[in-house]
């Protein structure tokens, strides 16, 4: 049987242009390292209902673990620290069962 796979939703506004390339460049080992792809980065969006974010991000992993081992990572919290100084965002992680 095959294990789920694990996805992390971003919703993010940008606030320091200048300090969120900081945040990607920083994230890149983590995300290398824990098998990240990258299903939607950015793009247009059409708000139906809700608050909508500027930025919205879809990450797919190999399995929900590898999502949070990821996000847990002394990589990944180094990056953390730099995105909440350059954004407002929202992070959720999210069992794929399709």
């Amino acid at each position: 049987m095959l294990m789920p796979k694990g996805y992390w939703i971003a919703r993010v506004d940008v606030e320091n242009a200048d300090r969120y390339p900081d945040y990607v460049t920083t994230a890149k080992p983590a995300f290398e390292r824990y098998g990240a792809k990258f299903l939607v980065r950015g793009g247009e969006t059409h708000s139906l209902e809700g608050n909508n974010r500027a930025r919205n991000v879809v990450i797919e992993f190999a399995s929900v673990q590898d999502a949070m081992d990821c996000y847990n990572s002394e990589e990944y919290q180094a990056a953390k620290a730099i995105r909440q100084d350059a954004a407002a965002s929202e992070l959720i992680i999210v069992e794929g069962n399709a």
